[in-house]
């Protein structure tokens, strides 16, 4: 348990104003959002909490790390070591804007990954990136800083049909990246789900990049009409646009940038799937040729390996972040 400048608060669903309410009333609202998180969680020098484009985020600094983190979709958008360039990729067109998701860092894909698979209408890679999420805890150990993100039924995730259930994100941020995705499941009947932490990783150029640990993995190549291909063999090369599934492989991969001179592990636990993307294009939220700038390594738990946890059950999905110079 965390002890050096501990603060550890409980505290209710945040007051957002609606769409139909003023702007000085939604103005209201963030400020006393943002004296809340400040009075409860605050350290000074590590941890401040301040609005963007009408949006919370906590901003911390300590020696081994700079990182920011939006409550909505307890999104982390950047994380830089000491010493280090920035680790994760950020379009300088995302949206910043309530309900809508951001392009870059790494969003939280819950309850499917990618489109619903049951014929039903929702949002894409699930609600929880494009809903409030709730700080319930903030403490300093060493040099790292602990923060834990929750996520309970919303009026979105009930009209959804996902009505009992509760999910913490918690993550470690130091000279290492943490991120725990725990899921309960408070209903009698089975919940199934699938999850990812989607992260966009920064690369120097993805066409000068490899991949290594899934050399033995086959894969679904949905850049190829979802045909599945033989593993091969080799590390992975970018020379095109990229959407590949990789199932049933809990390996370790680490991404050799060696124009930027470093390499990015990624390794992960509970987590049987892993997605490496990169769209080879600019989208429509992404700056002019920023794609060669991002290479998505995901942690997730998708399609034949979606969990189903029993009545009263929980799972926990950890990806660790590591980066080296090369």
């Amino acid at each position: 348990m965390p002890t050096h400048a501990m603060r550890l608060h409980e505290w209710g669903t945040r007051m957002v104003a609606t769409a139909g309410c003023s702007s000085r009333s939604s103005t209201l609202a963030i400020d006393m959002d943002l004296m809340q998180l400040n009075d409860n969680f605050g350290v000074p020098g590590v941890l401040f909490f301040d609005e963007h484009d009408g949006l919370v985020r906590a901003n911390i600094s300590t020696p081994a790390a700079r990182a920011t983190v939006y409550l909505q979709g307890a999104h982390i958008t950047a994380w830089q070591p000491a010493g280090q360039q920035e680790v994760l990729f950020l379009s300088s067109k995302s949206e910043f804007v309530a309900g809508k998701p951001i392009r870059g860092g790494v969003p939280i894909s819950f309850p499917w990954f990618a489109n619903r698979h049951d014929g039903k209408v929702g949002p894409s890679h699930g609600f929880a990136r494009i809903q409030d999420w709730t700080l319930a805890f903030a403490a300093v150990a060493g040099e790292d800083l602990h923060l834990t993100f929750t996520l309970g039924p919303t009026q979105l995730s009930r009209d959804l049909g996902f009505d009992q259930f509760r999910v913490a994100f918690r993550l470690a941020i130091g000279r290492s990246l943490t991120m725990q995705l725990t899921v309960a499941n408070d209903a009698e009947a089975p919940l199934v789900f699938e999850e990812a932490l989607h992260t966009y990783f920064a690369v120097s150029d993805v066409r000068e990049v490899t991949v290594s640990g899934l050399e033995a993995t086959g894969f679904v190549d949905k850049a190829d009409n979802m045909t599945l291909k033989p593993p091969a063999n080799a590390p992975l090369t970018f020379a095109s646009a990229t959407d590949r599934v990789y199932a049933d492989t809990t390996a370790t991969c680490v991404i050799h940038d060696k124009p930027g001179g470093r390499d990015i592990t990624v390794a992960k636990t509970n987590s049987n799937t892993t997605v490496v993307f990169n769209p080879w294009k600019d989208l429509a939220d992404m700056g002019r040729d920023e794609w060669p700038k991002m290479l998505c390594v995901e942690t997730v738990n998708a399609a034949g390996d979606a969990i189903t946890l029993g009545s009263g059950e929980s799972h926990t999905m950890e990806a660790h972040i590591s980066v080296g110079s090369v």
